[in-house]
C-alpha cells in the first residue's frame, strides 16, 4: 500500500471510529481508542460452578469480572469442545465451519464430509484474522483443537504469537504425557512450529505465564515504540481446566477439605436454590430429573472418601484457573490497560461425566500410565474424573451433560466485562456464534461476509445487550438449529425443540419453554402442537442448509471415542510389537522343532 493510500485508510478508519464513539456503550467515555480484548475459555466447566453463577467454588476473579459486566444466564454452546471453539473463533454455526463433530468422536462413515472435516475449512474467517488485519496485536495460548494443518495453526488464523496444544488435552503436570491414547503423541506448537516444552509444569500456571510474557514483552514494547497510535491487543487464553484428568496443586486441593462431605444431592440442591436467588433463573424453575443418581447415604466410607476427593480436585482445578486469571488481569492493570480491556469468559460445554476406566481400551491403557489411589488424586501421576453423579450437581439445576442437547450440555456461563460496566444479568437466549460479531462491532471491524467468498456470520452482536441487559438480539420468530452426534435442538424465542438419543434420552422430539422451565421438566409438545410442527419444519430446513447428515445405526459418542482410539492409535501402536512378538515366538518354535528332530 502506498503512503498516500495508507493515510487515506487511516483517515477513514478514524472517521468510522469517531462515529462509533458517538453511539458507544452507555456509561463508557467517548474515545477513539479501540478496546483491548481478552477471551478466556474454560474446558468442561458447568453452568453453576462459578460463585457468580450459584456455585460454592471460590472464583473471586471471575466474580469480579461479573460484577463489572454482564452475566448471560441463557447462553448456549455445543455439547463438545472443538465445535464450540470453531463457532467461538468464527461466529459461524459449527457444520458450516467444517467442525460439525469432534475428531475424536466422529463416526467413520462421516469422516471427510463437508460438515465433518473436524477442522476449520479454509473459507471461514477467524475473529483474530480480522482484528490482526485491522491493527491488533494478537496472541493465542492454550488448547486449540480446531486443526493442526498449516493453514489452521494460529499464525495462519490471525495470531502474531502463539503457544498451543493441538488436540483435545494432555496431562496437566507433564505436558508431553497423553491423557488418553487418542493421538500418537501430544502436539504442541509455538508460532506454528513444533514447540519444545518443559519436562514438568502445571497447565493453568504455564498458560498464564505465557500470556503475561506476550503482553509484557511484545505488546508493551510495540506500544512504547508506536507513539500516539498504540496498537490494541487480542488475547485468546484457553485453559485445560476442568478437562480430565482432573489435577490441581496440593495446597488448592487442601482448601476444599470438608466442602463436599455432604454429597452430590446436597450440593445439587444448594446450587439450584442459589441460581434462583441470584436472579439467573426464574422462580418457576424446577430441578431437572437425573435418572440413576445414586443416593449418597447408601455409599460406604471408602466410596465416599473417593467421591469426595474427586470433587475436591475438580473444585481446586477451577479455583487454580481463577487464580491464574487474576494474575493475567493484574499484569494488564500493571500495564495500564485494564480500563480499556474487554474480558470475555465462557466454558466450551457442560460437565463431562464419562470415565475412561469404564471402557476396556481406556482401562488397559490407563493402567500403565496412572493411579487412581484416593490420597493421590490431583497430583502428578494420578487420574481423576468427575463422574456422572457429581455432574448432576455441576450442571444443577439443568438436565443432561456433555455430548447431549439438554440444557446441562449446552447452557454454560458467559461473562462479558466492559470498561465502566456494572453487574447486570441478561436472560434472553444467546449463542456462542454471537461472540465474534460482538467483538468485531466493539473493535469497529466489519466482517466481509459472503460476497468475499467466505462463510458469512450466523451469530448476532450482543452490543445492544451490553448497553441494556433487557434488550433482545432475537425475536420469537428467529430460529437457531443445532446438532451434534444425533442429539439436536431448535431454539425459537423461549421455546426449544430437543432430541436426545439413548442412553440419556429416548430419541423422541420434546418441546420446552426454557425461559420458564430451564430444567426441561415439562414437555409441552402435546399442548402446543402448532409450535411443535413449526419448529420441527425449521429444524429440517436447518439440517438441509447446514449439511447435517444422519448417523450410523447404534452410534453413541463415548463409545465412538473409544472405538476411534482403538482403531487410530492403540492397535497401530500394538502392531509392530505384536509382529515382533509373533516373530520371536515363531522363531523359538522353529528352533525347538529343529532340535527335536536332531
Amino acid at each position: 500500500m502506498s503512503a498516500s493510500a495508507r493515510d487515506i485508510a487511516i483517515f477513514l478508519l478514524g472517521v468510522a471510529l469517531a462515529l462509533a464513539g458517538t453511539v458507544g456503550i452507555a456509561d463508557e467515555p467517548a474515545t477513539l481508542q479501540r478496546p483491548n480484548i481478552v477471551v478466556i475459555v474454560a474446558d468442561d466447566l458447568s453452568y453453576s460452578d462459578l460463585g457468580s453463577f450459584g456455585g460454592e467454588i471460590r472464583t473471586p476473579n471471575l466474580d469480579a469480572l461479573a460484577a463489572e459486566g454482564t452475566r448471560f444466564a441463557n447462553f448456549h454452546v455445543s455439547g463438545e469442545c472443538s465445535p464450540t471453539r470453531a463457532m467461538l473463533l468464527t461466529g459461524v454455526r459449527s457444520h458450516r465451519t467444517g467442525v460439525g463433530a469432534m475428531h475424536e468422536s466422529v463416526p467413520r462413515e462421516l469422516e471427510g464430509k463437508p460438515g465433518y472435516l473436524t477442522v476449520l475449512k479454509p473459507d471461514v474467517l477467524t475473529v483474530s484474522s480480522l482484528l490482526q488485519r485491522n491493527g491488533y496485536r494478537t496472541y493465542a495460548v492454550g488448547k486449540w483443537h480446531v486443526g493442526k494443518e498449516s493453514y489452521n495453526l494460529p499464525p495462519a488464523r490471525g495470531f502474531d504469537h502463539s503457544l498451543i496444544q493441538g488436540d483435545s488435552g494432555s496431562d496437566n503436570w507433564v505436558p508431553t504425557q497423553r491423557y488418553l491414547a487418542l493421538t500418537d503423541r501430544v502436539y504442541w506448537f509455538e508460532d506454528g512450529k513444533p514447540a519444545t516444552m518443559p519436562a514438568e509444569y502445571y497447565s493453568s500456571r504455564f498458560y498464564a505465564d505465557r500470556a503475561i510474557d506476550y503482553l509484557r514483552n511484545d505488546w508493551a514494547t510495540r506500544r512504547a515504540s508506536s507513539g500516539d497510535s498504540p496498537p490494541p491487543f487480542f488475547l485468546y487464553l484457553a485453559f485445560q481446566a476442568n478437562h480430565t484428568p482432573l489435577q490441581a496443586p496440593a495446597d488448592m486441593v487442601a482448601r476444599q477439605r470438608g466442602r463436599y462431605d455432604r454429597g452430590w444431592q446436597a450440593i445439587r440442591e444448594q446450587r439450584f436454590q442459589r441460581t434462583k436467588e441470584l436472579g439467573l433463573l426464574p422462580p418457576s424453575t424446577q430441578l431437572a430429573a437425573w435418572p440413576g443418581l445414586q443416593d449418597w447415604n447408601t455409599l460406604d466410607s471408602t466410596r465416599r472418601a473417593y467421591e469426595t476427593r474427586r470433587m475436591e480436585v475438580y473444585a481446586a482445578m477451577a479455583e487454580t484457573m481463577d487464580r491464574e486469571i487474576g494474575r493475567v488481569r493484574t499484569a494488564i492493570k500493571d500495564l495500564g490497560a485494564d480500563d480499556n480491556t474487554i474480558f470475555v469468559f465462557l466454558s466450551d460445554n457442560g460437565a463431562e461425566p464419562s470415565d475412561p476406566y469404564d471402557y476396556l481400551s481406556g482401562k488397559a491403557w490407563l493402567a500403565t500410565q496412572y493411579t487412581r489411589d484416593t490420597d493421590r488424586l490431583g497430583s502428578q501421576g494420578a487420574y481423576a474424573t468427575m463422574g456422572r453423579n457429581w455432574a448432576a450437581a455441576a450442571v444443577s439445576p439443568l438436565a443432561t451433560h456433555k455430548f447431549y442437547a439438554g440444557e446441562g450440555g449446552l447452557r454454560v456461563p458467559l461473562i462479558i466485562r466492559r470498561p465502566a460496566g456494572r453487574g447486570t444479568i441478561h436472560s434472553g437466549f444467546t449463542h456462542v456464534t454471537d461472540v465474534t460479531p460482538t467483538l468485531l462491532e466493539l473493535a469497529g471491524v466489519t466482517h466481509p461476509g459472503q460476497t468475499s467468498g467466505v462463510e458469512p456470520l450466523t451469530g448476532r452482536s450482543l452490543v445492544s445487550v451490553l448497553r441494556d441487559a433487557s434488550a433482545s438480539v432475537r425475536t420469537a420468530n428467529d430460529t437457531l438449529g443445532y446438532e451434534l452426534a444425533g442429539n439436536a435442538a431448535l431454539f425459537a424465542g423461549d421455546l426449544k425443540l430437543v432430541r436426545n438419543l439413548p442412553p440419556v434420552g429416548t430419541g423422541e422430539w420434546e418441546l420446552y419453554d426454557i425461559a420458564r422451565d430451564p430444567g426441561e421438566t415439562r414437555n409441552v409438545r402435546a399442548s402446543q402442537p402448532d409450535d411443535y410442527v413449526r419448529l420441527l419444519a425449521a429444524y429440517k430446513e436447518y439440517e438441509r442448509a447446514d449439511g447435517v447428515l444422519p448417523l450410523p445405526a447404534g452410534y453413541e459418542p463415548r463409545d465412538q471415542v473409544a472405538m476411534n482410539a482403538l482403531r487410530r492409535v492403540i492397535l497401530p501402536e500394538l502392531w509392530w510389537p505384536g509382529v515382533l512378538t509373533v516373530g520371536v515366538l515363531l522363531g523359538l518354535w522353529m528352533l525347538l522343532r529343529r532340535r527335536n528332530k536332531t
